[in-house]
Parts: C-alpha cells; structure tokens; sequence
C-alpha cells in the first residue's frame, strides 16, 4: 500500500509549522506551506478512514465511538464510514489519498455517485479508476472531478436498459434545512418535464402576484429582485395550493413540558417550529394554520389529541401518533444521530411480524441509517417506561440512554 513515509509527514508538519510562526516569510514560503497543508489533510483524511475500518471491525456502533473520539455528531461518523468503505473497495484511491494525489473531496465524490448504482453498476464505476480515470482525479478540481463521475455514471447507466428519462424521474429529490443565519432552506431536483411544470407554475404566480406593485422586501438589484419575487410566489403556491386553500395548511404542535419551567413561573412551551421568528409575528404564523397542544411530563405523553393506540388494526402509524412522537423527539432516537424527526420512520419496538401493536409505546423514531441497522444487523432495542432507550448489539454489548430530549443532538 502507498502513502507518504512517517518521515516525510513529520517534515511537512516542520515545515508548516516555521512557516506559521515567522510573521515575514514570503508569499512563495506561504503557497507552499499551504500545499503541505493540502497534503496533510489528505494523509489524516486517509488514516482515519483506516481507522474507521479497523474500528467498524472491532465495535457494533462505530458511528458512537467515532463521534465521541472526534467529538463530532453521529451523523459525521456516518459519513466518516461511507468513505472509509469507498476506500476499502477502491484500494488505488486510497493509496491516491494517502499520497495526497486526491483530496478528501475527490473521496466523497465517488461516494456520492456511488449512491445512485446497484452493486453491479458501483464495481464497474469503481473499476474505471483502476483504466484511467483516477489520473484524471489527480490532476482535476472537486468540481471538474463531480461533472466526469456524473459522465461515467451516464455511461454506465445507459448501458443497463434504463431510460434516461427514468433515471432523471428516480432522481427527482427536495431537501430542506435551516442555515446558519436562521433561513429555512429548499434545494430541489426534478425531471425536465417536472420542472418545465413547476418553472411555469412560477412564472405565473409571479406576473399574476407582483405585474403591478412590487414588495417593500424587494432588493435593489435585478437579479436578487428576481429571484425574491419567484421565491415569494412559490410560497403562495405551497401554502395556499394556488388559492384552493385546502392542501398546504401547515401544522403546529405546541408541546408544554410540565416538568420543565420557564422562568416566569409556568411550564416549558416549545412552539414547534425550526426556526426563531419575532413574538409579534407568532401569532399570525399559528393563525394561518392548525395549532395541536401535546401536554408531557418527564418525557412522558400526558396528553395528546386523537388515537394513541391502535393495537393491531393496522401497521402503519397515524397522525396523531407521530404528532404525540414529535413532541418527544427532535431527531431520530439513537443517541448522538441528528436526523431530523421528520425525517425519521416510526419502528415498531416488538415488531409487527412477531405480535407488535401500533401503539405509542411500541413506537420509536429512527433514522432509514439505524432503521436498518436494526432490521439486518441484529441490533435489539427496547424501551423503558419514561422511554429511555437500551440497544442490544450483536456481540453483547449493552448501551443505555436516558430519556429523550427535544433538544438538537
């Protein structure tokens, strides 16, 4: 295997380190300490994907002790793991890390593109490096690197019998997120004849909501002016369906915490929303929709509107169960993994094929990672009566948690 000698690691890190510490050196001592910076990444990036495989071989929840080791999220660890496996099946690839002839998001690259193959499909990707491709990769930027993956993929998906037009309505996605600066955040990617759609349906809304008056809101410049007003008038089309008023009309659940005080005297209220808005406007934001109240106690449900229990009458959850779930949880239920709550599937604790009822305490919010991780891993998991969590794993090892907590992991 490649990789650069423990010598010439400890003569880069030398090397940057004098350069950091002298205030006068020159712009071309800087560039090339900044290149051995480059490189040394690329070396810890490799050994830590070594690492975490080791580690994967040894422990049944890696992803715990690796973000705890890192002091990381779960969901970091996660990732962590996804790369050290590409690097496992692609043996050259590591050794191009190692060497720092790629970087770590030439790594990630191929994850990614990964994602979208069968196993047939991966191996044949993954043995394209081997004729070429990863010479490519060495010479090319993360962004140039992502168009040839997406070209290769192209390829070999064209020769499988699949449509390109399939393929583009398989890869339709959304996601959403709240950034750094508190802006809740939509990404979406659809099929052209989708997008020809909703790019129309836009266009629309836009000249019928602002032909004749624009919002005080609007930036200066056109450009920013522009996407301001598409992006208004795609909220009327969510929220309002186009002016039906019947789909859209969003949901509130208000979760009072009776052993959690405020400050002021009462309970704990979490308004059920994820993102911070001034109080003045809260009661217009909960006006225009349908606010629930969930009322718990020592992570306990007191009391929540509709069918909690629904025994054997049908697998699949209700509304009103994952309301009164989403009051407890913010994010799926295994500790450290900050999947949001929405995101997650309600798992039956005592399975349904062996006798499990749908019923609030036989219901667990998991993430589709962990969801398998105990459907095909053996993982076993069981619940305590204020819902603290005990996780069986396959060579015995026990871990427990403490009730669940709101609170982002």
């Amino acid at each position: 295997m490649g990789g650069m000698e423990i010598g010439t690691v400890i003569e880069h890190v030398r090397h940057v380190a004098d350069v950091r510490t002298d205030g006068t050196a020159p712009t071309e001592r800087l560039e090339s300490a900044l290149r051995d910076v480059g490189r040394l990444e690329a070396w810890l990036a490799g050994t830590k994907a070594a690492l975490t495989s080791l580690l994967a071989a040894q422990v049944s929840f890696p992803e715990k002790t690796i973000a705890d080791c890192t002091r990381g999220s779960t969901r970091d660890a996660i990732n962590d793991t996804a790369r050290a496996g590409t690097l496992d099946a692609a043996p050259s690839l590591a050794d191009a890390l190692d060497d720092a002839r790629v970087t770590v998001g030439h790594v990630d690259a191929v994850t990614k593109a990964t994602k979208s193959l069968d196993a047939d499909q991966r191996d044949e990707l993954l043995g394209r490096l081997d004729t070429g491709l990863l010479d490519i990769a060495a010479v090319a930027t993360v962004a140039e690197w992502r168009r040839r993956l997406a070209m290769e993929v192209n390829n070999i998906q064209r020769d499988d019998g699949i449509d390109r037009f399939e393929r583009q309505q398989r890869a339709t996605s959304v996601r959403s997120w709240t950034d750094g600066e508190g802006m809740w955040c939509l990404s979406g990617r659809f099929d052209p004849v989708t997008g020809v759609k909703l790019s129309a349906a836009i266009d629309a809304a836009t000249n019928a909501l602002f032909a004749e008056q624009t919002p005080t809101t609007c930036p200066t410049d056109p450009v920013e002016k522009q996407r301001h007003l598409n992006a208004l008038a795609l909220a009327g089309l969510i929220t309002d369906a186009g002016g039906t008023g019947r789909p859209g009309r969003p949901e509130y659940v208000v979760v009072v915490d009776t052993s959690q005080p405020d400050g002021a005297g009462g309970p704990e209220v979490d308004w059920g929303i994820p993102v911070e808005v001034p109080h003045r406007v809260l009661a217009e934001l909960m006006g225009d929709g349908r606010v629930e109240t969930v009322i718990v106690r020592n992570r306990v449900v007191l009391h929540a509107p509709g069918e909690l229990n629904l025994g054997r009458t049908t697998r699949l959850a209700n509304r009103a169960q994952r309301r009164a779930l989403r009051a407890l949880y913010s994010s799926c239920a295994i500790p450290g993994c900050d999947v949001r709550y929405d995101r997650c599937k309600l798992h039956h604790i005592v399975w349904w094929r062996n006798g499990g009822r749908t019923d609030l305490d036989n219901l667990l919010p998991v993430c589709t990672h962990h969801h398998t991780k105990i459907h095909d891993a053996g993982w076993q998991v069981s619940l305590g009566a204020n819902r603290e969590l005990t996780i069986t794993f396959p060579d015995g090892t026990i871990h427990n948690t403490g009730p669940p907590s709101r609170r982002a992991a």
